[in-house]
C-alpha cells in the first residue's frame, strides 16, 4: 500500500469549487478518498463533482453547498456526510474571506469581524463538529489552510494576516487536546499560489516577473503543489505530524 493512499477515507474540503480547494479535493479523490464539495454556490459545486465522479465512478463524490458563516449550514454539512457516507476522516478547513485591503486604521469593525469569524471562528465550529467521531475512533486528520500573511506583517491585508497567525495557534492548540486520541491538526501555510484570486498579478507578464524574482524557485505556486501536501498530511505518510505550519511558498519568506 502506498504510503500517500486514502482508499476507505472519507473528506470534507470546504471551499473546494475552485483554486486550492478544488485542487485538494480532486488529488485526494485520485487517491481514493471519498469527497465532500462544499462552497457557497451549488452549481459551482455540481461541476467538481461531475468531474471526480466521471473519472473514479458515480458516488466518490458529492455536493454539499453551506456557508462558512452559517453554524447551521456548517452543522448540516456534517450531518450530509455523515449521512451519506457513514464517517468523516480528513476535514480541510480551505475557505475564508478578506472583505477589505488597506491599513488596518481604515478597518471596520464589521469587516474586522467577518474577517474572523470566516476564518478562524468557522473552523472551530466546524471541527467542533467532527471531532467527536475522530476521537471515538482514534483516528483523524484536520488540516486547516492558513498563509504565509500569518507569519509576516502587511501594509494592506493586516486583518487577514492576524486571522491566518490564529489558525496557525488554532491548529497548535488542538493537537495538545486531540493528539492523546490519535487525531492530528496541522496547517498549510500556502505563498502565492496560481488561483483566481491571484490571477491579474499572473497575467501581467511584468508584474509577475517581479514577484518571481523575489522568489528563491523563480516562479509562484500550482494548486496541485497545495494539494500534495494536503495529502501527506491526511495520509499515513504524514501520521507523525500534529500541531505543524507546513509553509509552501517556493522559498519566499526564508
Amino acid at each position: 500500500m502506498s504510503l500517500f493512499d486514502l482508499s476507505g477515507k472519507v473528506a470534507i474540503v470546504t471551499g473546494s469549487s475552485r483554486g486550492i480547494g478544488r485542487a485538494i479535493a480532486v488529488r485526494m479523490a485520485e487517491q481514493g478518498a471519498k469527497v465532500v464539495i462544499s462552497s457557497r454556490k451549488a452549481e459551482a459545486c455540481a461541476e467538481v463533482v461531475a468531474e471526480i465522479n466521471a473519472a473514479h465512478g458515480e458516488g466518490r463524490a458529492i455536493a454539499v453547498p453551506a456557508n462558512i458563516s452559517s453554524k447551521e449550514d456548517l452543522q448540516r454539512l456534517v450531518d450530509a456526510t455523515n449521512a451519506a457516507f457513514g464517517k468523516i476522516d480528513i476535514l480541510v478547513c480551505n475557505a475564508a474571506s478578506n472583505p477589505y485591503y488597506g491599513p488596518m486604521a481604515g478597518i471596520s469593525d464589521e469587516q474586522f469581524r467577518k474577517i474572523l469569524d470566516n476564518n478562524v471562528l468557522a473552523n472551530h465550529w466546524l471541527i467542533g463538529m467532527v471531532a467527536p467521531q475522530m476521537i471515538a475512533r482514534r483516528d483523524g486528520a484536520i488540516i486547516i489552510v492558513s498563509s504565509i500573511g500569518g507569519l509576516r506583517g502587511s501594509h494592506v491585508i493586516g486583518a487577514y494576516n492576524v486571522s491566518k497567525a490564529a489558525d496557525m495557534q488554532l491548529a497548535r492548540n488542538l493537537a495538545v487536546e486531540f493528539g492523546p486520541h490519535n487525531v492530528r491538526v496541522n496547517c498549510i501555510a500556502p505563498g502565492l499560489i496560481k488561483t483566481d484570486f491571484a490571477r491579474a498579478l499572473w497575467e501581467d507578464p511584468e508584474r509577475l516577473k517581479e514577484v518571481n524574482e523575489r522568489v528563491p524557485l523563480r516562479r509562484i505556486g500550482d494548486p496541485d503543489e497545495i494539494a500534495g501536501t494536503a495529502i501527506y498530511l491526511a495520509s499515513h505518510a504524514g501520521s507523525f505530524v500534529t500541531g505543524q505550519n507546513i509553509v509552501v511558498d517556493g522559498g519566499v519568506t526564508i
